[in-house]
């Protein structure tokens, strides 16, 4: 029984006898409608609060979605010293064409190529039948002249006495003593023609003009020569007959670019490596460079000179020359991906406070993966690595992960 009908009862018993009790119905109907109104007072409040809430849900969201998330990297300092790599072209210290410096035909020669020579080694002989024949006609004419000389003077001599005794004219003494100095000239020329083909002749022999290795052999047995600078009017080539090159040490010249020239100074060190010689160097140093930077190419010619006792090292070859240069400053070390590319110029963006901040840099030497930051930038910035294009200064940013650079040096 509910409360309601315990009510009626109880109200029915307590009522005077032959007296009708009052109807409750109307109380009911209230309390009904009351507790009709409180449901539905409760759903409408429910419904409304789940949608003000999810639509609070959905703004925050949409507003957290809307700040980017990116990553971050701290920049490094570059190492007091930095190592480049650059192609370097191996030539001797010293490299001589040998060419011959009379006419003949190649009597014989004495070192092939590959050979290693000394200083003052003969290396060839040229047989010269028109030379030696050409001095033996100037060595009698040079007997002739002196035979005419030695009568001039004697006759001069005499013609001298006799005018003492007033025997012989003043005119004829003059004649007789001018005589006997055109036959003196006469003696010298003819001696210093003889000297000269004597000293053609002294080059029937070829010879090493320095320490070093013969790296070719122009010429064979039974070739025409011709001296070098002459005419060739005889049938014979000017042409080299050997080449020698001195191969301890040798110099490797490289071009640096003008980023690093004021640290390629004499002193610096270097090695050198080779495809042929796989995990080995060669240990050298920069002696000098051409104080000039090369227009077309920016850079400056450098040579360093490396030590070759055994001779491993071939002139010619190509080298990978490492330089440990000397940094000017301590830079700053970022990812490329860092870079952002605007109109109005190289931008960085870095995260302050939550926020985005885009500066203006300027880059010194690219190293391929990452760049050195010569100015704009200071230490200790979080920059952020693959900033998105549509970054704008200022703009609202979330840092979600440090850069896989910076995980690295942690």
């Amino acid at each position: 029984m509910s409360v309601e009908d315990a009510y009626d009862v109880e109200t029915r018993e307590a009522a005077p006898p032959g007296r009708r009790s009052a109807s409750p119905r109307p109380h009911r109907v209230v309390l009904w409608l009351a507790l009709a109104l409180a449901a539905a007072g409760i759903v409408i409040y429910r419904g409304i609060f789940t949608r003000v809430r999810a639509a609070g849900e959905v703004k925050a969201e949409t507003r957290e979605l809307a700040v980017p998330s990116v990553s971050v990297v701290r920049p490094r300092r570059s190492a007091p010293q930095q190592e480049i790599i650059l192609p370097g072209n191996v030539q001797a210290y010293i490299e001589a064409p040998i060419y011959a410096r009379t006419t003949g035909y190649l009597k014989r020669w004495y070192v092939d190529i590959g050979g290693h020579v000394t200083n003052g080694q003969l290396l060839a002989e040229i047989d010269t039948p028109e030379l030696d024949q050409q001095l033996r006609q100037a060595q009698a004419d040079l007997a002739t002249a002196k035979a005419n000389y030695e009568l001039s003077e004697t006759t001069a001599a005499r013609y001298q006495s006799l005018l003492q005794s007033d025997s012989v004219a003043k005119q004829d003494v003059d004649n007789a003593v001018g005589d006997m100095h055109a036959k003196k000239a006469m003696v010298d020329s003819a001696s210093d023609n003889v000297k000269r083909l004597e000293q053609l002749q002294s080059f029937e022999k070829v010879y090493a003009p320095f320490d070093g290795v013969l790296t070719a052999r122009e010429t064979d047995i039974g070739q025409l020569i011709s001296a070098a600078g002459g005419s060739g009017g005889n049938g014979g080539s000017t042409r080299e007959l050997f080449r020698v090159a001195a191969v301890n040490p040798l110099r490797v010249y490289v071009n640096v670019p003008q980023t690093d020239s004021p640290s390629a100074q004499p002193g610096v060190a270097a090695y050198l490596t080779m495809p042929q010689f796989p995990g080995k160097r060669f240990p050298g140093r920069i002696v000098r460079n051409a104080e000039a930077i090369e227009q077309t190419s920016r850079t400056l010619l450098t040579e360093v000179d490396v030590s070759n006792p055994r001779g491993e090292i071939l002139p010619g070859a190509y080298a990978e020359v490492h330089l440990n240069l000397p940094a000017p400053t301590s830079t700053l070390i970022i990812p490329v991906t860092s870079l952002i590319f605007r109109s109005e110029g190289l931008r960085i963006a870095v995260a302050r406070q939550g926020h985005a901040v885009l500066l203006p840099v300027a880059l010194g030497r690219d190293f391929g993966t990452e760049v050195e930051v010569a100015s704009g930038l200071n230490d200790g910035e979080a920059v952020i690595t693959n900033p998105p294009d549509s970054l704008v200064d200022g703009e609202e940013v979330r840092v979600v992960t440090l850069g896989a650079e910076q995980r690295g040096a942690k």
